[in-house]
């Protein structure tokens, strides 16, 4: 009797530990690998100042979408931007607003091929009060009435003046017409932002600015006269990513973001003219 219990106990004790090594393969290799949580990532994107607001936007609603990524702006005259970037100043993105600044950037093999994002256009703004009595284009030629201009170094400065030789060259507004209205000029400014300051705070009877520069949240404290089109300047906005950039996967993320019709729904919002409808 004992030789024949032997063997089959042992054959029972075999067939249980087999069950559990098998057992325990089993839920080895059903068990899930946690997905890692991507690393923390801030970009530094140097925008024009017109861009202050609209990418503010925009900076708040990807990182929603991405919570790892962080959108830092640094905002100034495209101008004083491109020098900066020349200069080695840490940015991952660069959004101008004109083409000549990107192209700077782009002979100086700083930034990869950049892409139209949106365009603007211009028009003069007035304090509510109005205390140059202006009420058409025509008024700005008006001896004592105090305008307030970007520097023509810096792309809304270029661009009024253009606007201002289209009108002098037209028999509405005559020859001497771009002249008396830059005799007026009392202050030159860095960006459209400190033009926007200035009128707000009476320093000056207008100014010419962006239309992205007054949107719905301080249109009442302003009054806009419309450039027409045919005297008007359309700025484009071309961006583009550092060659320096270490995150060059996440600048593209984000520069197709801005592409997307999300994102130029953004840019609609603040007055740009989107280029992707």
């Amino acid at each position: 009797m004992k030789s024949r219990t032997l063997p089959l106990l042992l054959v029972l004790l075999g067939t249980f530990l087999l069950a559990a090594c098998g057992s325990t393969t089993t839920s080895s290799n059903t068990s899930s690998t946690p997905t890692p949580t991507p690393s923390p990532v801030t970009l530094n994107i140097f925008a024009a100042s017109s861009l202050t607001k609209a990418f503010g936007t925009l900076a708040t609603d990807y990182h929603t979408l991405h919570p790892n990524v962080t959108i830092k702006g640094v905002y100034d005259s495209s101008t004083a931007l491109e020098q900066q970037i020349a200069n080695g100043a840490p940015a991952d993105i660069f959004a101008s607003a004109d083409t000549t600044n990107m192209q700077k950037a782009t002979t100086a093999n700083l930034v990869d091929a950049s892409q139209i994002f949106a365009e603007n256009r211009l028009e003069v703004i007035l304090p509510v009060s109005n205390p140059g009595h202006i009420t058409s284009l025509k008024d700005l030629s008006k001896v004592g009435v105090k305008i307030d201009l970007a520097n023509a170094t810096v792309p809304v400065g270029k661009y009024a003046r253009q606007s201002l030789d289209l009108l002098g060259k037209s028999s509405d507004y005559g020859a001497a017409y771009e002249a008396a209205v830059l005799k007026n000029v009392v202050s030159e400014e860095a960006n459209d932002a400190a033009i926007v300051q200035k009128v707000q705070l009476g320093e000056a009877d207008a100014g010419i600015v962006y239309v992205s520069d007054i949107n719905s949240t301080d249109a009442a404290q302003f009054t806009t006269i419309t450039i027409p089109d045919n005297f008007n300047v359309i700025a484009q906005y071309p961006i583009a990513a550092l060659k320096s950039s270490t995150h060059a996967a996440d600048d593209q993320a984000f520069i197709q973001y801005v592409l997307s019709t999300a994102g130029q729904n953004v840019l609609k919002q603040y007055n740009f003219i989107p280029v992707n409808s």
